[in-house]
């Protein structure tokens, strides 16, 4: 079932105007899990940072022994095209992806340069400005290097985001605020996750448990140009119940508002606005 509508498929060498069948029912990425992706947004006729997402989802096969197969400039190349058949108004949701077609001769290990490759496009509408979250704790947390693709924005890992986020909706809650292995914050079940205090921001420092997103990144470049302090640090839950601000920085929505973590609540404070601000203004400056 597609998330959105209006979709479009790059396979084999050319768009389709369909959600098309792409992989096998033996391929590799079929029934040993060795797939990923990456998503970037269309949005008032600009791609922000397109370009690093699509270098990322290159990153990601290589984590997964995937071999990548079509270099950052030419899928540029390809998303600029597919675009094209939508309008400076349309909320486009633009995900390359890989998969390993083929393994060894144990059929576990991918097989160097075996890869299918495909770009999604489809309409998701951006939510709207004061569309928010609430929060809570789960049982389930992040994985670490040691057992699992940290590293790569991997499908392999999402079951887990799942049953964390299934768990905080039986709980009546709209995400989940994730542990690492020691018990510290990592992130959400979905986004990377900021804290506001005193004025000034703080956020998980990567710790090899959780992918640092790439709008992380932006909102903290803004923040630092905008002249507000941004703390890279380790922090735990209490921490979170403490702060006058609690927003998520994700790609699908770029900034989500946080109005309670369990029993606390929250406002919409004036540092999430404006981050939000920030961000887009920061990409109505940019090229496609």
């Amino acid at each position: 079932m597609a998330t959105g509508t209006n979709i479009k498929t790059y396979f084999e060498g050319r768009w389709h105007d369909a959600d098309i069948s792409v992989m096998k029912a033996a391929d590799h990425g079929a029934w040993l899990g060795t797939t990923v992706f990456d998503g970037a947004r269309f949005v008032n006729g600009k791609a922000p940072d397109l370009e690093r997402h699509l270098a990322r989802v290159n990153r990601s096969a290589e984590a997964l022994m995937i071999t990548p197969n079509v270099a950052t400039s030419d899928m540029l190349d390809i998303v600029r095209e597919g675009l094209k058949s939508y309008g400076p108004g349309d909320a486009v949701y633009i995900r390359p992806m890989y998969w390993a077609l083929e393994g060894d001769e144990m059929g576990i290990v991918p097989r160097p340069g075996a890869t299918g490759f495909a770009i999604s496009l489809e309409l998701i509408p951006m939510a709207p400005p004061e569309a928010a979250t609430t929060l809570t704790t789960t049982r389930f947390r992040r994985p670490v290097m040691e057992d699992n693709v940290v590293n790569a924005k991997a499908g392999c890992l999402y079951p887990n985001n799942a049953r964390m986020l299934a768990e905080a909706r039986r709980k009546g809650f709209g995400n989940a605020l994730v542990a690492d292995a020691m018990g510290n914050v990592a992130e959400t079940a979905s986004a990377n996750v900021f804290m506001v205090k005193d004025g000034e921001v703080f956020t998980p420092i990567p710790n090899g448990t959780f992918l640092a997103g790439i709008t992380r990144a932006r909102h903290m470049s803004n923040l630092a140009l905008d002249g507000t302090k941004v703390h890279e640090t380790v922090l735990s839950f209490d921490d979170f119940k403490n702060a006058d601000e609690v927003f998520l920085s994700g790609n699908m929505s770029k900034v989500t508002p946080v109005t309670a973590f369990d029993e606390r609540q929250y406002q919409i404070g004036p540092v999430t606005r404006r981050v939000r601000e920030m961000y887009w203004d920061w990409a109505a400056s940019q090229p496609l």
